[in-house]
This record gives structure tokens, C-alpha cells and sequence, in this order.
């Protein structure tokens, strides 16, 4: 599959990204069940607007736990853009660099102005094949997961081959509902044709291997034998056992659900999904959590770099030693002419009208033409039904928008915006929270330095505090955090306070009161560390002559035996293979930006390769 590939050269405001996949605590929260194959958190940042069909209704009587079911799906797997903030929630054609410069955001725009080392920095390609970025995750045990392994550990209730094929099509389909409480019925009963013992088990067996959530019994019903299924203890039967895996996914951006499915079920996908392995299963008899990670560790390979070997020295010595600003990424903000801070400053402001026009307002730029016209229809005519009737994919943030507005009337934006997902309405806001963290921390650091000062803010625990003169020597650069705005945070005692204050006031809004009369956008407010040092840290310059040659193993290469790369003493071209580990919440292109000195302004993100355990 091809990838596009973009040249960091000196000056110019590109990079090619792929800090795509998970968010943060503060938005992706996933409900792992049996079996529940989720997004787990990374040490990436995802900042998708997923779409979705559910309509949770207006925010001010919303349940935010209805907002978060997953689908009732046996496996569902999507496939959805990653740079996390195009609107439409749909795969789309890379823009020309010259079309997103008509329209894109700078680091500027976004407040991200500093790098943190002397050195001089120099161009390379990121990702000139999709396999030059891949990410692994890092379990809460520290170790790095790998998929290593695609055996199929043995259940006790695993049933013979036979079992696998003794229920029809139609016996599976009825089970499945009744597992999925999707149909009225309190149990499924299959008559045995055969009856003998030895059959009858096969059944059993074959029901509680392919439906855990379910128990069987034999019944005689008029002289015939049945085996009955039914829920033993409810929803909660669901819940007995979890199967954890290992997701390994080449050049794809997705989420794959699974509920109340067996490892041996699941494996069955290795067959027919193409750029997907699972591996490494086991049953736990806990699911994974929000948060049990540690972060992430990245394999990144920059290709023909012109930077000599003493400057790649220096600048990974910076990195590992000193390490890089932590902003929030251009991705967070957007890929089209209305940045996504923008909404979330009207959302706050409480100025609904304006959200409106943002999100639905014709724009410059490249888009897809059923998108274009969409915006012409509403600019010409306010008409929501007649604006949706143009847009062929309804479960893009427009469709869902215009849909609400359909249904709850032009005089309730309000209900009509709680027609889109939760998670996807809070996007906005922590955009909003983290466009002015980026403006802020530049700021700090370039009134105040690298060292930390007095009224600079550490955290204690989950507990900020200040840090006084007396006590400066007792800290590092690495230790001092900055708030995202809100409620319950404290700001730092000195003029960076003021220049917070300030730049909320410029926006309307009142940093002494971050709450809204709607609940689910109240801002509490969190802490950042504004310099994040890298672990793990490691590299190698290596010389090659063919582009399309890949310069490390993946997991799976290795799993189907593919010998290592030889490099040659000299070649055509040099590359820069790094190695790191970010902690989660941090952006793996601020690092890069980082080494080569190069703006990340606004590309197009794209997926690579990723292994996530779930």
C-alpha cells in the first residue's frame, strides 16, 4: 500500500505525522467488556472525531455513560482518517502541500514558537514508507509489547473441531442476539437430530466456547432432546472472563470491538483481515483499564538526511539528555481552514450560533465535493434538511449537526450539537485548552528560561504546588508543569498568571469562572509538564541505496522469518533510525521537531504501524 511522504527541508512547513492513536485521559474513555477489543491509552495523542450513529441527546440531560457504549457488534472494524480533526470522520485524498498552505494553520497560529537546544538542525523524509513509523506500546510491567506469538491458548471449555461447525448458520445468528440481549427472548433452544451423548456435548461445548455469556441444558420437549441456552446471571454472565491480545496493524486506522468472543473465535480474523495480526492471547480475569499503560515507544526512520553524523550526534544527545517542549501537536488543532480551538472557544463562550456557522460555513481548501456542496446548500439556504440531503455520509460531524438540527429546530443549537458524540463535542474544548497551554509555555520559556523559578508550579502527587526561593535548587526544568485552563487549577505566581489572564479575556471568557451552565463543558482544568525528556533513547545513522527497501523488522517480519537488513559500509543515501519512549499524552512529532529543527506545520497525518494490547 503507498504512502505519501513528505520532505522536511529547511524552511519549509511540513511534516509528515502520525501521532494518531489514542487520546488522553480527558477525552477517550472506552468500556472494555468480554472480550472488548478497545483503543487503549497511548503515549501518542489521537485526537479523532470519531463519528457515530448514537444520538445521546441534548448535553444538559445527557447520561455521559450512554455516550460511551461501544458497539453491539460481534467484531466492527473502522477505518476512519487519524490526523483526528477533519470533520468528516472519512478517508480522504492527501491535499497538495500548496492546497493545505492556502488554508492551514502555522505553529504559530498554535503558539508553538520554542525549541529547546543549540543545535543546528537539518532536513530529512518521515515516512517514506509507512513502515519508517511504528509504535508499540508499553505495558504498566514497563515492558514493551510485541506480537510474538499467534498460538491459541487452550480454554477448558474450547470444544473439538467438530464443535466448530455443528451449529447452522441460523442456531449461531439466534444465539448471538440472545447473548446480546438484542431480541425478547429469554432462551434459544436446538433440537438434537441425533441424539446421543457424545452429540449432545459437541452442542454444549460448542455454545459455551462461541457464547461464554451463556449456559446450556438438555430438555425433552414432546419425546425430543433440546439443548436450551440462556443467560445464567444476566449481563454479568458477559463479564466472566476477558481475553486480552496483542493488535498489530499496518498503514490502517481503526477501531476493532469485540464482545463475548473466545481467543480461538478471534484468531480466526488473522485469516481474513488484511494488515491485521492479533496475537499473544491469554484470559485475564480483569479487563484492561484506562490509564494501565505506561506510553509508548516509537521506531521512526528519517530517509535521506542531509545532516553530517556530528549534528545528528548533537541533536540526539539534546534529546535524550535535555528533551523537547511538550505542546500539543498541530493535529490537535485541525486540517481545514476553521481550527478546531475556534469551536471550542465559541462552545465556551456560550455563543451557539457562531458553533453553528463554524462547523457548517463554506470553507477554502480542499474538500470532497458532497462536503462542498453541503455548505453551499446551508450558506444559500439555512435549511438543515435540505443541506443533509446533500451529503451522501451522514455520520460525518456535519451530517450529525445538520440532523440535530432537523430534529430539535434552528432555536436549539444547543440539543442539536448534543446530537454529536461526546467524546467528539469535548474535542473542541480541549483544543481550545491546549491552544492556550502551547501559547502559554512558549511564553514561559521565553521570560523564564530552562531552569525553573520561583512560582513556577511542580506537582506533589496529583497535588500542584509552587515552588519557592528557598527550594529552587531542589528542582529541574523537567519537573515544572503548566495548567490547561480551568476550574480547579492553580496558575503559577508569577507574570505568566497574568498573561493567562489576559489571553482569556481577549477571548471573552473569565478564568475565574471556567463553568458552564452546561455541565459536560465545565473545564477542571489539568497539569502538562512542559519539557518531557525521552526514554529508552537510542539511534544509528545507516547508509542505502534503494528507497523502497525497509530498514528495520517489524514484529511481523519476524514472526514469518525474515532475516535483518544488511546495510552497506556507504550508500547513495543516509538515514536516521531513532528509538524512544514518550510517556502517554505526549506527541511523538514534537520530539522529531525537535532533532530536526524543522516546523511541523500542518500535513496530512497518516497511519503506520501499531501495536496496541487490548
Amino acid at each position: 500500500m503507498e504512502m505519501t511522504s513528505v520532505s522536511l527541508k529547511r524552511g519549509c512547513l511540513v511534516v509528515e505525522d502520525n501521532d494518531g492513536v489514542a487520546l488522553q485521559e480527558e477525552t477517550k474513555k472506552q468500556k472494555v467488556s468480554e472480550c472488548y477489543l478497545t483503543n487503549s491509552q497511548d503515549g501518542v495523542e489521537n485526537d479523532s472525531l470519531h463519528s457515530s450513529e448514537d444520538e445521546p441527546g441534548p448535553p444538559e440531560g445527557e447520561d455521559a455513560k450512554k455516550d460511551e457504549k461501544n458497539s453491539s457488534a460481534q467484531v466492527q472494524e473502522e477505518e476512519e482518517e487519524e490526523d483526528g480533526l477533519s470533520e468528516t470522520g472519512e478517508e480522504e485524498e492527501p491535499e497538495s502541500f500548496a492546497d493545505m498552505m492556502k488554508h492551514g494553520l502555522t505553529e504559530l497560529d498554535v503558539g508553538i514558537t520554542k525549541f529547546v537546544s543549540p543545535h543546528e538542525g537539518f532536513s530529512g523524509i518521515l515516512k517514506e514508507r509507512y513502515s519508517d513509523f511504528v509504535v508499540h506500546e508499553i505495558g504498566k510491567d514497563g515492558r514493551i509489547s510485541h506480537l510474538d506469538d499467534l498460538s491459541v491458548p487452550m480454554d477448558k471449555e474450547d470444544p473439538p473441531e467438530e464443535a466448530l461447525t455443528v451449529l447452522t448458520a441460523e442456531d449461531k445468528q439466534q444465539l448471538e442476539e440472545l447473548q446480546l440481549f438484542k431480541n425478547k427472548e429469554t432462551s434459544v433452544a436446538i433440537e438434537v437430530v441425533e441424539d446421543t451423548k457424545e452429540k449432545r456435548t459437541i452442542i454444549h461445548q460448542a455454545i459455551k466456547s462461541l457464547f461464554p455469556g451463556l449456559e446450556t441444558k438438555t430438555e425433552d420437549r414432546e419425546g425430543r432432546k433440546y439443548i436450551v441456552a440462556y443467560h445464567a446471571a444476566g449481563k454479568k454472565a458477559l463479564a466472566s472472563k476477558y481475553c486480552k491480545l496483542r493488535l498489530w496493524k499496518s498503514n490502517k486506522c481503526s477501531f476493532l470491538i469485540a464482545e463475548a468472543i473466545s481467543a480461538q473465535r478471534l484468531a480466526h480474523l488473522n485469516k481474513c483481515l488484511m494488515n491485521f495480526k492479533l496475537g499473544n492471547f491469554s484470559y485475564q480475569k480483569t479487563p484492561l483499564k484506562l490509564g494501565e499503560l505506561q506510553g509508548n515507544h516509537f521506531t521512526v526512520v528519517l530517509r535521506n538526511i542531509t545532516g553530517t553524523d556530528e549534528q545528528v550526534e548533537q541533536a540526539m544527545q539534546s534529546l535524550k539528555e535535555t528533551g523537547f517542549i511538550n505542546y500539543y501537536g498541530m493535529q490537535r488543532f485541525g486540517t481545514t481552514a476553521v481550527p478546531t480551538y475556534q469551536v471550542g472557544r465559541a462552545i465556551l463562550q456560550n455563543s451557539w450560533t457562531e458553533v453553528m456557522d463554524l462547523i457548517l460555513k463554506p470553507r477554502s481548501g480542499a474538500e470532497k465535493g458532497y462536503l462542498v456542496k453541503c455548505r453551499e446548500e446551508w450558506a444559500k439556504t439555512k435549511d438543515p434538511a435540505s443541506a443533509l440531503k446533500k451529503l451522501p455520509v451522514k455520520r460525518c460531524v456535519e451530517g450529525q449537526l445538520l440532523r440535530g438540527l432537523s430534529k430539535y429546530g434552528m432555536k436549539n443549537i444547543v440539543s442539536a450539537f448534543g446530537i454529536i458524540p461526546r467524546n467528539n463535542r469535548l474535542m473542541y474544548i480541549h483544543s481550545y485548552q491546549s491552544y492556550v497551554w502551547n501559547n502559554m509555555v512558549s511564553k514561559r520559556i521565553e521570560d523564564y528560561g530552562l531552569k525553573p523559578v520561583p512560582g513556577d508550579l511542580v506537582l506533589k502527587g496529583a497535588t500542584a504546588t509552587y515552588i519557592e526561593e528557598e527550594d529552587v535548587n531542589n528542582y529541574s526544568i523537567h519537573d515544572v508543569v503548566m495548567p490547561l485552563p480551568g476550574f480547579d487549577v492553580i496558575y503559577p505566581k508569577h507574570k505568566i498568571s497574568e498573561a493567562y489572564r489576559e489571553m482569556l479575556t481577549a477571548d471573552n471568557l473569565d478564568i475565574d469562572n471556567m463553568r458552564h451552565t452546561i455541565r459536560d463543558y465545565s473545564l477542571s482544568g489539568a497539569y502538562r509538564k512542559i519539557i518531557i525528556r525521552p526514554q529508552n533513547v537510542s539511534w544509528e545513522v545507516v547508509a542505502y541505496n534503494d528507497p523502497k527497501i525497509p530498514l528495520f523488522n517489524t514484529d511481523v517480519d519476524n514472526l514469518e522469518g525474515k532475516p535483518p537488513p544488511i546495510f552497506a559500509s556507504e550508500g547513495k543515501y543516509r538515514a536516521l533510525k531513532m528509538d524512544f519512549s514518550l510517556p502517554p499524552s505526549t506527541y511523538a512529532t514534537m520530539a522529531i521537531r525537535e532533532v530536526l529543527k524543522m516546523d511541523t506545520t500542518l500535513g496530512r497525518p497518516r497511519p503506520s504501524l501499531h501495536l496496541r494490547t487490548v
